[in-house]
């Protein structure tokens, strides 16, 4: 088997891969009053709930059923949304592990008021885990990446992975260490 970040099988799966393109969606709405925080713009937990949901459907897509979100990093949100934005969330998965994928989501919005193309207003990493009926987790299809920019963000994916898991194993003996009292 052949090497995956370059486009072709993982050497650990015996399910076919699957291209960037077969699970990348686009979610769009438009963003009303409901959708307003106390300074009159669109609540951050709106986009966050619009991003989850877009991962959700990428994840469950990839994976041909169920998938759970195990984690966001790093959500940014980079302009604020006004109400009236119509808001595009796209959403792919850049990289697989065994039962896992990581998506990458951006936010765009077009202004209602303007001519210009949408603007990024946000982005994020999320962690999905694929599960079966009973809730435990089940493999995935390798997700092939087609293009550089899919390639780079496979090994940006990776990297993301293991800062992750570090972070996880330190905080872990930090709290053997000296366990708290919670």
């Amino acid at each position: 088997m052949t090497d995956q970040a370059h486009g072709t099988e993982s050497p650990d799966s015996d399910i076919p891969g699957k291209p960037t393109s077969a699970s990348r969606t686009t979610l769009s709405h438009i963003m009303t009053h409901n959708d307003t925080n106390l300074l009159g713009t669109v609540h951050g937990g709106v986009i966050m709930k619009l991003v989850d949901d877009a991962a959700g459907a990428v994840a469950g897509r990839h994976s041909g059923g169920p998938a759970v979100t195990a984690s966001m990093d790093e959500m940014a949100f980079l302009e604020p949304v006004r109400v009236g934005d119509l808001v595009h969330v796209k959403a792919q998965v850049n990289w697989t592990g065994r039962t896992s994928m990581e998506v990458g989501v951006r936010v765009l919005a077009e202004r209602w008021n303007e001519s210009t193309p949408a603007q990024q207003v946000g982005s994020a990493y999320l962690v999905f885990a694929a599960v079966d009926a009973d809730g435990k987790p089940r493999t995935v299809p390798p997700v092939l990446p087609e293009t550089d920019r899919d390639r780079r963000r496979y090994q940006e994916a990776q990297i993301r992975r293991q800062h992750r898991l570090a972070r996880r194993r330190a905080i872990k003996e930090l709290r053997a260490q000296s366990p708290s009292e919670d």
